[in-house]
């Protein structure tokens, strides 16, 4: 029998979740998601995946921010890194994609080893412009190290198979970023819930009191640092495969506030949180762009020269106005609901 908020054995203290709702809704959307690209357009398809991508690197960028506490603004240079250690491996050296793509991961994780280790002492707006300069390092380097990363005329990415197939389009595009996304959240669910998860929440915390306990510091953060640009890392690399072409341009830093966004949008320190987040900011152009198409004159010559401003300025007010009447983000209005749904006709 469910007994509400109190578990009544150890097991269902280190479940990933005691619920049989849960996991019948999880199945349903795997279920779901298994028949999309067969029931989707093209173009709806190529929108599923970009935001399985933001996924994934949203997840990632939660470990470190929301989980350990650590403000990273440098999230553009560790999607850059894994896209162009994945181009520059196919294209320039023949490996096939299935050791491309972890290789772009394991090099943002050994990168990030030297931004973690100088930032170790610093936490807040310190750590956050520490980050926001290891991306525009990386920015430079990729621009002028020529020989390696072929500068400003970036590097085209063809040829990617997978078991026979071309996963750089259609279906098998999906289902790639699909089994990379699901593993990064059963991965990250996972660790949360282990003794290193633990460490970085008493990090987050309060840094102090987790050093009294015997949470070692340094070895903790930095294992938050490369995790996290694990992760990242495998989105950039993802990128690189979707857009066919990697240039210093696509990793602006405006990315590293957009991943951010999410991360505080969906909900500081839940993985649930950075996927709906993820979803809400992927999905959120195109409800702007429906909305306006059904209830404005896009013929009008207002709209029609000033259509990128609006649609600008409404996707900044969506979020400002959220942000400002929901703090706690997109899973704490789940919560709300959740309990509104339980707790029904009673108030509390």
């Amino acid at each position: 029998m469910r007994t509400g908020h109190f578990k009544e054995r150890a097991g269902q203290l280190v479940a990933l979740s005691d619920s049989k709702v849960v996991w019948s809704f999880v199945a349903l959307l795997f279920a779901l998601a298994l028949v999309a690209p067969f029931v989707l357009g093209n173009y709806q398809v190529t929108l599923v995946v970009s935001t399985l991508i933001a996924i994934v690197g949203a997840v990632g960028l939660n470990m470190l921010t929301g989980t350990t506490g650590l403000i990273s603004l440098g999230q553009a240079g560790f999607l850059a890194v894994g896209a162009y250690t994945n181009a520059i491996l196919m294209m320039d050296h023949g490996w096939p994609v299935w050791l491309s793509l972890p290789a772009g991961g394991v090099m943002a994780a050994l990168i990030s080893i030297l931004v973690g280790v100088p930032s170790l002492r610093l936490k807040g707006l310190y750590l956050a412009i520490t980050t926001l300069a290891f991306a525009f390092i990386i920015n430079h380097i990729i621009l002028y190290a020529e020989w390696l990363t072929h500068g400003p005329n970036g590097i085209f990415v063809s040829g990617a198979k997978l078991f026979g197939f071309d996963i750089q389009k259609g279906k098998p595009l999906y289902y790639t970023t699909l089994a990379v996304a699901a593993l990064v959240v059963f991965a990250a669910l996972n660790i949360q819930r282990s003794r290193v998860g633990r460490a970085w929440m008493a990090i987050r915390d309060h840094d102090i009191a987790a050093r009294v306990m015997g949470v070692d510091l340094v070895r903790y953060k930095l294992l938050a640092f490369m995790v996290s640009s694990f992760i990242v890392g495998i989105a950039g690399a993802l990128i690189s495969l979707q857009i066919r072409f990697v240039n210093i341009d696509v990793f602006a830093l405006i990315l590293s506030i957009e991943a951010l966004a999410i991360v505080i949008l969906g909900g500081l320190g839940s993985i649930a949180g950075a996927i709906l987040g993820a979803i809400f900011l992927s999905l959120l152009p195109e409800a702007i762009r429906l909305f306006f198409e059904t209830f404005a004159d896009t013929n009008s010559s207002f709209y029609t020269t000033y259509v990128y401003e609006i649609r600008g300025i409404t996707y900044g007010v969506v979020i400002i106005a959220f942000l400002r009447l929901k703090p706690e983000g997109l899973i704490g209005l789940w919560r709300d609901i959740r309990k509104y749904w339980s707790n029904w006709p009673l108030a509390y």
